[in-house]
């Protein structure tokens, strides 16, 4: 008899991914044997690390690769983070490396960061997590690690972009594959959450069960528990689906356009580098406007305070010209048409 569903389909997704993982540990391997690289200094079996905050989506990732990987010879550990946002926090961490260790994963640490306020609660909270975790993979020499998003956490993305009007890009929600090299690995984005409950439950497994999670504080809880269940009551079932599926249609988009902007942008600057309104007046709005996106965050605009509407003014400077005066960006950025051309950079 074989497992339980839930347990197979938890396994069969981290499998996936731990191929694709091994597929391109074995590219890179044969590209430094080609150039004759000492064996020595060519890269061992891979270590893959799952970030696990002990709830029941990460454990259940944990499950999977403390499984999967030996079988594959891959090399499995676990890092958890101690945001310290909670009396105890530290505690709890420990238990969760404790509870690593019982998986038979190797290494697992703890490792607490100080969290900001930049960007509000939600926002510092990953960030300060994230940098973390990259942190962590260049200390063990990490392949990739290994994150518990979920189909539910995908669909909670997608109509949060949808709040912020921030375009087509921010409906993409998260890929699976993120991060510098695609370290970054989102084996569940195709399962939903019950999936992974239901996996720790038949597997015995201890989960903790994050109070921020269910702080109506924050803006991800609040939709969670009041905003998707009243889309399934108003619209039926497949709402999460439909939104995960939107996802990936998005993403699909989004790059095509990001590859045309790309392929574009060289053609619509002067011999001094400057943007000609009038080459990029005769482009697509989506591509004209990642154009100028990519420009003021070069000039140093912070990504994350660039807004869709700072970008629609300074499309106003091409589209909507009528003598007006410099447009103010994050920081300390400054949009300007001069005799032509576009100008921006640092006020």
């Amino acid at each position: 008899m074989g497992p339980h569903p839930a347990v197979a389909a938890i396994r069969l997704a981290v499998r996936r991914v731990l191929h694709d993982i091994l597929n391109d540990h074995q590219t890179s391997r044969a590209f430094a044997g080609r150039h004759l690289v000492p064996t020595a200094e060519r890269p061992p079996s891979p270590l893959v690390l799952v970030a696990c905050s002990g709830g029941a989506d990460s454990m259940a990732l944990a499950s999977a690769l403390a499984f999967e990987a030996p079988k594959l010879g891959v090399r499995a550990g676990g890092v958890t983070i101690d945001h310290g946002l909670q009396p105890g926090s530290d505690l709890r961490a420990d238990e969760v490396v404790l509870r690593l260790g019982e998986l038979g994963l190797d290494p697992v640490e703890s490792v607490a960061v100080t969290v900001g306020r930049e960007g509000g609660p939600e926002a510092a909270a990953r960030d300060a997590r994230y940098a973390a975790l990259d942190a962590a993979a260049e200390r063990h020499g990490a392949t990739a690690i290994l994150l518990g998003h979920t189909r539910d956490d995908q669909a909670e993305t997608v109509l949060l972009g949808l709040a912020r009007g921030s375009g087509i890009r921010s409906l993409s929600g998260m890929a699976a594959v993120s991060g510098a090299g695609g370290r970054y690995r989102r084996p569940f984005l195709q399962l939903d959450r019950q999936t992974a409950r239901k996996a720790c439950m038949v597997q015995s497994l201890q989960v903790w069960d994050d109070p921020h999670n269910a702080d109506p504080a924050y803006t991800r809880s609040r939709l969670r528990h009041e905003g998707l269940p009243a889309l399934e009551k108003a619209l039926g079932k497949g709402v999460v689906e439909a939104l995960a599926r939107t996802a990936q249609l998005s993403r699909d988009d989004a790059d095509a356009l990001d590859a045309w902007a790309s392929q574009a942008e060289a053609g619509v600057r002067d011999a001094t580098g400057l943007l000609e309104c009038a080459k990029l007046y005769a482009l697509p709005p989506a591509v004209r406007r990642r154009i100028l996106r990519r420009a003021a965050i070069e000039a140093g605009a912070p990504a994350g305070a660039l807004f869709a509407r700072h970008i629609e003014e300074v499309d106003r400077l091409i589209t909507g010209w009528r003598g007006q005066g410099a447009i103010n960006l994050p920081g300390k950025v400054v949009a300007r048409r001069q005799g032509g051309r576009l100008v921006i950079r640092q006020g």
